[in-house]
């Protein structure tokens, strides 16, 4: 069994306010005018409804690296050549065994409370057809498999992040290890932790647990090792 506990440790930096966007944050009405001090020295935390508002009023926008954990707005690592790639790969794969089994959601949140909503690379979530209509917040009823490609973030993607999966009850979650070249399988969530744990590597084959017959092989998905470059939006 993994070991994790809900600390901030292993956690990437905070994003800082300056004091113009604390200012803004409390023109919008996202805080009151006396939070703006707290928001400056960084103690003051945020609700996801607090944080999609931030985008509305022009504060925090989609191409920021950022994602919402227990309140605090963290700084992601920019996404380099091979984690994209990787990304790209396993959702192509995905897709076409899936199509009216499950949606293969890419780079979009999923709200595990009301102050949590990490952005994994990719998820297998409940079948939402398209023209269907149906819109709505991604909740951890909804999702089958979380898909997490990690470089630089391995440390947070295996140790604060996975904690909370298991927390909020994410049925399972692939970490794949660029640095390896392998991916391991957590499953079973319990507390903060997943019982069953499994690595594959190349040469290996995977399958998510709720759909058995829907077959990976990791080399098929896994970028080669070496030199990475890094994306800029």
């Amino acid at each position: 069994m993994t070991t994790t506990t809900l600390t901030m440790v292993g956690m990437p930096p905070a994003r800082p306010f300056s004091s113009e966007e604390c200012a803004a944050l409390a023109r919008a009405g996202i805080i009151d005018a006396r939070e703006q001090a707290d928001v400056l020295a960084g103690r003051r935390r945020f609700t996801v409804d607090e944080y999609l508002a931030m985008e509305r009023a022009g504060i925090l926008y989609k191409s920021d690296r950022v994602e919402l954990i227990d309140g605090v707005i963290i700084i992601m690592p920019p996404i380099g050549d091979r984690h994209v790639t990787g990304t790209n790969w396993a959702t192509t794969l995905l897709v076409p065994p899936l199509i009216g089994r499950a949606t293969v959601q890419m780079a979009g949140p999923i709200y595990l409370n009301d102050n949590t909503a990490p952005e994994p690379d990719a998820v297998l979530k409940r079948w939402n057809p398209p023209g269907s209509g149906q819109l709505g917040r991604t909740t951890p009823e909804d999702v089958y498999l979380v898909i997490e490609f990690a470089d630089t973030s391995l440390a947070y993607d295996r140790g604060a992040k996975l904690a909370r999966y298991a927390v909020a009850g994410i049925p399972e979650v692939w970490v794949a290890n660029l640095q390896a070249q392998e991916v391991t399988s957590y499953a079973e969530p319990s507390g903060s932790e997943y019982a069953a744990v499994r690595t594959y590597r190349a040469g290996d084959s995977v399958s998510p647990r709720a759909f058995p017959d829907v077959v990976l092989a990791v080399s098929d998905f896994m970028p080669p090792a070496g030199e990475d470059s890094v994306e800029v939006d």
